[in-house]
């Protein structure tokens, strides 16, 4: 396993749910460079596939998605928070913040706008940052490659990024506290849960404007959206549920899952919603909900480590991986067997994680 130096930024992790990892890896040299050699790995398969977690202690850990083993780990000062690989799976985005100048017990800079970071899947190497709004949380790629969003929670606003130029070309209000999200398969709409408030904002990608809100409930963390573009999914802290929304007539049912449920992912068959139910750091939950989409029914509880966070799934959908925040660990899930086969450790409070396809 190879470490590479991340550029010295870090996330202030909005909202008690979500707790962050504060402390500090500091590196010598210049991180971020990317004509430093010591951050590229120079050893790379081309053909491997890997999945990524967001550490909130300040890394990036690249795992062998064959095997499961750690392939790298990029390091640095500061917070990360969520990360997502591009559709064509050359690209890996992280969102990220500036830490406080001066600061040495892991401050963060409450008025400093936050960070976009790209990086190559491949070599680890350092493509761009880019720079979007205050406290930057969730980045998703839209599904034909050419923008990436990053919520930009301080600021009630999503930074829409032109993937050609690495350039913010738009910056579009939302409701408050923006955080999670999903583009849809069309790459028209990203549906934004609004964790101050208790609806998903509707952002039209075309227009580059909220076109309205739908009313789920309390506290929406992460939303998930099927590839037909008729059900969205919402995640609700607060009330220890799903909610299952259809968006030709904005109902909505709710499915009671495990405690404090942060992430959802929603595999390739459109059928299921896979909810990691992450409690909090004193109470913490430890299960990953399966939620048939069609019945509105758990059709499965799969205990996991404490604090499951972030959640993905093989596009097989033989696998599931989900990040533990309070155990620093993955659990690899078998979906037949319904069991965990294998832990393994990665970065501190690991949050975000995603694979490539």
């Amino acid at each position: 396993m190879k470490k590479i130096n991340l550029l010295s930024i870090g996330l202030l992790l909005m909202f008690g749910i979500l707790l962050a990892g504060c402390s500090s890896n500091k590196e010598e040299g210049n991180l971020g460079k990317k004509d430093n050699p010591s951050n590229v790995e120079k050893t790379v398969d081309k053909e491997a596939k890997y999945y990524f977690t967001a550490n909130e202690s300040g890394s990036i850990t690249k795992v062998n998605a064959t095997d499961n083993t750690v392939a790298a780990t990029i390091e640095g000062e500061g917070t990360v928070h969520n990360i997502q690989v591009s559709p064509d799976g050359k690209i890996v985005g992280a969102t990220l913040v500036p830490m406080m100048e001066g600061s040495h017990d892991g401050g963060h800079d409450m008025e400093m706008n936050g960070n976009a970071l790209f990086f190559d899947t491949t070599t680890n190497e350092l493509l761009k940052t880019v720079e979007v709004g205050n406290h930057p949380a969730h980045i998703v790629f839209t599904e034909d490659g050419k923008y990436a969003l990053v919520t930009n929670n301080e600021d009630n606003t999503v930074s829409i990024i032109d993937m050609k130029t690495y350039s913010v070309i738009k910056t579009i209000s939302t409701g408050k506290g923006p955080h999670g999200f999903r583009i849809s398969h069309d790459s028209k709409y990203a549906y934004i849960a609004n964790m101050a408030e208790d609806a998903v904002s509707v952002v039209n990608i075309e227009t580059m404007k909220e076109e309205k809100k739908i009313k789920v409930g309390a506290t929406p963390v992460t939303t998930g959206i099927t590839a037909d573009g008729k059900t969205l999914v919402v995640t609700l802290n607060a009330e220890n549920a799903l909610a299952i929304v259809n968006l030709e007539t904005n109902e909505v049912n709710k499915v009671e899952v495990g405690k404090g449920p942060a992430q959802v992912y929603i595999d390739s068959s459109n059928k299921l919603a896979y909810v990691a139910n992450q409690g909090t750091e004193e109470s913490p939950s430890n299960s990953m909900s399966i939620v048939d989409i069609t019945t509105k029914t758990v059709t499965a509880t799969i205990e996991t480590g404490k604090g499951s966070h972030g959640v993905v799934t093989s596009s097989d959908n033989k696998y599931a991986y989900v990040t533990n925040m309070f155990e620093n660990t993955v659990s690899v899930i078998d979906l037949s067997a319904k069991k965990v086969v294998k832990t393994l450790d990665v970065g501190k409070v690991p949050n975000g994680i995603s694979i490539m396809k």
